[in-house]
């Protein structure tokens, strides 16, 4: 098999690439490289399929750096080929890296898609139930494993503000489906609210668990996280039901 790629595997290429831009708000840069050759596309058989991409916007305003995925012995449709399309036959795993830089999830933060799921909860501050809109978050990432969320809440029912901030370091479950936030230390010394926080804590969860980031036809499960100041790193496994095509 020659390393260039044939028109075949060129055509496919471009049919996913247009699918899964179809699926991004912004696309910096987005590579699709399907390796094969025709006899095996004729029998239903992709040695791999390559992904990666550059500054990917999904549709809830949330933001990837970089996005790199691997899958191997992918079986499609081969039908599907003379129609410029990527019909999987059978689901398939593969290997995933993300890199969401400090920008992109102060970013996450203050999106309306997460303004909205915070301001549907109810919490208790000081024994009553209160409804709270983020004023606004900043949202760090530290030099040693942990990270700091420094938040501006406004209680509804009687615009008064509340004022949360905690570090935490980022933990991924045994069974790779949830990171929780472990060693949470609060920077006023107490909890003003902890259901408040609480709220904060799960919300900060879901976005660093990637439950956001799916792509219509993929789900990626985190395996390992690495923190770095400004950067986080997130080893994952994706499980592949589709490949949006044009």
């Amino acid at each position: 098999m020659s390393e260039s790629p044939g028109i075949g595997e060129q055509a496919l290429n471009k049919a996913a690439e247009i699918g899964l831009s179809s699926q991004l708000d912004e696309v910096e840069n987005l590579d699709v490289n399907i390796k094969t050759d025709p006899l095996k596309i004729v029998q239903g058989q992709v040695d791999a399929v390559e992904i990666s991409g550059e500054g990917l916007v999904m549709q809830k305003d949330l933001r990837m750096e970089e996005l790199e995925m691997q899958m191997g012995n992918v079986a499609i449709n081969p039908l599907s080929i003379a129609f410029g399309k990527i019909e999987l036959t059978k689901p398939t795993k593969a290997s995933a890296r993300v890199v969401l830089t400090e920008n992109d999830i102060n970013r996450a933060f203050n999106s309306e898609y997460v303004r909205s799921q915070l301001q549907s909860q109810k919490v208790h501050v000081n024994g009553q139930s209160r409804s709270i809109e983020p004023q606004y978050v900043e949202f760090q990432l530290l030099d040693n494993q942990k990270i700091w969320l420094n938040a501006t809440i406004q209680l509804k029912e009687t615009r008064e503000t509340q004022k949360v901030a905690f570090s935490a370091m980022p933990k991924v479950s045994a069974n790779g489906e949830t990171v929780s936030l472990e060693n949470v230390e609060y920077g006023e010394g107490e909890e003003i609210s902890p259901e408040l926080t609480k709220a904060l804590i799960e919300q900060t969860s879901e976005i660093l668990n990637l439950s956001n980031f799916d792509l219509e036809g993929m789900s990626l499960r985190v395996k390992q996280l690495e923190v770095e100041p400004g950067k986080l790193t997130l080893q994952a496994e994706a499980y592949v039901e589709q490949i949006l095509s044009a």
